[in-house]
Parts: C-alpha cells; sequence; structure tokens
C-alpha cells in the first residue's frame, strides 16, 4: 500500500475499503492484447472491467432477461472494484485524486432502458469509498453482448496526483 488519499475529501481509500469489508481483488488479466491500465501524465485509464470474481464471472447474460436489475447492479458494483484494484496496482489508491470519468456498458435484454439503474452500482461504490473524490461524470449504454457474456462492463478514468 501507498500514502493513503488525504486529498480534498480527506478520503483514505484503504481504510473505507476496510470500513465496508471490502478488499481489492487480484487485477483481472487481460482477455486480448491490452493492459489493465495505463498512465498518461496525471490520469490512470482503466481497460473495461468485467465483473470477475476469482476468475469467473458470477452471472453470464443479459439483463432484463435472464440476469435481474439487482444482479446487474452488483455486477456493476463488482467491476468498479476491479477497477480500483487495476489503479492499486498500477500507481496505488494513496495518489488517486479523482475518480473523472465513468463508461458504464450492460448487456441488455430487448426493451430493456434500465441502464443508468445498473451503473449506479458502479458510481455507488466510488462515492462509497472514495466520498466526493468518487463523484464522476458518467455515460451507461446498452449493448447486445459483451465479452465472455458478461452483463456489466465500466471502464474508468482516474486523476491522480
Amino acid at each position: 500500500m501507498t500514502t493513503p488519499v488525504t486529498g480534498e475529501g480527506g478520503v483514505d481509500a484503504y481504510a473505507r475499503l476496510a470500513e465496508l469489508g471490502l478488499t481489492l481483488p487480484t487485477v483481472v488479466p487481460p482477455l486480448a492484447s491490452y493492459v489493465p491500465a495505463v498512465q498518461s501524465g496525471n490520469y490512470v485509464y482503466v481497460s473495461g472491467q468485467v465483473p470477475m470474481v476469482d476468475g469467473k464471472l458470477p452471472y453470464v447474460g443479459k439483463v432484463g432477461g435472464n440476469v435481474t436489475v439487482e444482479q446487474g447492479t452488483e455486477m456493476a458494483r463488482i467491476c468498479a472494484l476491479n477497477a480500483l484494484a487495476a489503479i492499486d496496482a498500477l500507481v496505488g489508491l494513496g495518489r488517486l485524486v479523482k475518480i473523472v470519468k465513468l463508461t458504464g456498458f450492460v448487456a441488455s435484454a430487448e426493451g430493456f432502458t434500465g441502464q443508468p439503474a445498473v451503473i449506479n452500482g458502479a458510481s455507488n461504490l466510488f462515492g462509497d469509498v472514495l466520498g466526493e473524490l468518487g463523484r464522476h461524470a458518467r455515460s451507461a449504454v446498452g449493448v447486445a453482448e459483451l465479452p465472455l457474456g458478461a452483463p456489466v462492463e465500466v471502464e474508468v478514468i482516474a486523476e491522480i496526483a
């Protein structure tokens, strides 16, 4: 671990994770030819994170079909935790200044329009762990399919010190 986040929000991300009973998972290995996260200047760009838990997807399929909104929301939360793990592995959460942008993709059954509610799982995780530093701009997009049949995927841009 690095020095705790103590920026404007006075947040210690590691302490907040512990308070919430969360631990950072092992970084999800890339599924193709890319790296989990890359730093450019004062920003970390986190590749799309699917909700892998111990190397497996807890659910596969489409939200609004065989995956419920509640399950999709929990999967988005896992994606966000995986994104924090990628940031931590690259630069340490102690350098995190702000989550700037979250883009969420939801594999959606025909007619499903609740993508924003599903991606709230990721947004809320960032808020729970980082407080004001976790507030971000966001897009929530419905898509036909995601890698490995994942119901949700998120990508993140974070500012670092």
